[in-house]
């Protein structure tokens, strides 16, 4: 086993408790403003910006630091295209066969059928994978540590980066997902995570109004 390698920390911003205050609760009420949409306008996002998304995703943590997370950016029109007729397939599946009458209750306020269009019309869909094990080009195999939470903690990341960027995002998750390791060419030892759709709101948007939870609704201080 080698010994471990390290180095100094990067220098953190250094603060006053006010200046702290003040960033946090910007940041917090920034956050406060991003809403889940699923009406998508065609509107062009750069793939620079996209990059710059992704690379603040890739600074999460995981578990034995093997970032085990994989991203394909979707933007051709072809592929997009398959996915949503491959998606379409697997909701249909869901609203009129697997889903129990409780969670469709639970869906009926938010206004979603299997129709999902904004998979074609958004400029992005960000497919995302977790590495279910290690596999070399000789192809032997090794162990992930707490990929599933790595990988979330990542994706969470990129959300608040996609927003910080004025973009918007919906986290589909369409069960099962397999046909993305088909559709993408991804390897064996890929896991479909989740498929982000990215672009601009379209004009006239609309978002259920929902309630979230106030901060003593969720959390206990000791």
């Amino acid at each position: 086993m080698p010994d471990p390698d390290f180095i100094a920390l990067p220098a953190l911003v250094q603060l006053s408790e006010g200046e702290r205050l003040r960033r946090v609760s910007e940041f917090a009420d920034e956050l406060n403003t991003r809403r889940t949409i699923r009406e998508f306008s065609d509107r062009p996002v750069s793939r620079a910006v996209i990059e710059q998304c992704l690379r603040a995703a890739g600074t999460a943590p995981s578990g034995a630091n093997q970032q085990p997370w994989r991203f394909v950016a979707v933007a051709d029109p072809a592929i997009k295209s398959r996915i949503r007729v491959a998606a379409e397939a697997e909701e249909h599946e869901f609203y009129t066969r697997r889903a129990p009458d409780e969670w469709l209750s639970a869906l009926a306020p938010l206004g979603t059928d299997e129709l999902k269009p904004f998979l074609e019309i958004a400029p992005w869909l960000i497919a995302v994978f977790y590495e279910r094990f290690g596999l070399s080009a000789e192809g032997e195999k090794s162990k992930r540590y707490y990929p599933h939470e790595s990988v979330g903690l990542a994706c969470g990341m990129l959300i608040a980066a996609l927003h910080r960027a004025g973009l918007a995002a919906l986290t589909h998750t369409p069960s099962p997902m397999g046909f993305l390791n088909e559709i993408l060419a991804r390897p064996k030892n890929e896991m479909p995570y989740l498929l982000l759709v990215v672009g601009h709101p379209a004009e006239g948007c609309k978002v259920p109004n929902i309630r979230r939870l106030e901060l003593s609704e969720y959390v206990t201080f000791l």
